[in-house]
């Protein structure tokens, strides 16, 4: 496990991830164009979920090149990366499992989204995450789940519209999970520095 913490706090790779992640949160809002045009200003900031994610692990990437922590920012990113990346892997599933087909973009979404919900966890022993970190995170994730399913600003996939009562019901738990790994992050005692 040694090397795996070489190769993470390593400046280089930290610099290439926040290349990687810049990429995909640009292109994360661009996908989510069309909805964000039709969404209510109030709800702007609560649509785009998995580009707002791997935006605050820019955040994360570009303190830790400053050699800094930025916990709040930490527990958002943990919380929300593995959250909406596992969230988009089982959605992009549950579409191919409807169709039987598995389209480019849908092969992109699910490796894309399953290497967010993996960088979020692997750089679990480097956050400095306080409960009351964990704590900021869970709200916002229940209020977004609430903009999502109560709202109904949840990301468009029509197929699975006939779903969206069981999809919602799966988020809550997903969101359950997601706050007790991040909580799991704020209650650990071991934390690495980047090199």
């Amino acid at each position: 496990m040694k090397w795996v913490q070489l190769i993470l706090g390593n400046r280089s790779f930290i610099w290439l991830l926040l290349i990687v992640n810049t990429l995909g949160t640009i292109y994360g809002y661009y996908w989510y164009r069309f909805q964000l045009a039709e969404t209510p200003k109030i709800f702007l900031l609560f649509v785009p979920d998995s580009p707002t994610a791997s935006l605050f692990f820019m955040f994360v990437l570009i303190a830790f090149l400053l050699r800094k922590n930025t916990p709040l920012f930490e527990a958002l990113a943990l919380l929300t990366l593995f959250k909406y990346g596992i969230w988009a892997v089982v959605m992009n599933l549950l579409v191919y499992a409807k169709t039987g087909q598995l389209e480019i973009e849908s092969m992109m979404l699910i490796v894309s989204h399953g290497a967010m919900a993996v960088q979020g966890l692997l750089y679990l022993p480097y956050y400095r995450i306080k409960w009351q970190h964990a704590a900021i995170a869970a709200v916002w994730t229940l209020h977004n789940d609430v903009i999502d399913y109560v709202f109904s600003m949840m990301p468009n996939y029509s197929i699975l519209d006939q779903s969206m009562d069981k999809i919602g019901y799966f988020t809550f738990w997903l969101s359950i999970v997601s706050i007790g790994i991040c909580f799991y992050a704020a209650k650990r005692k071991t934390k690495l520095s980047i090199l």
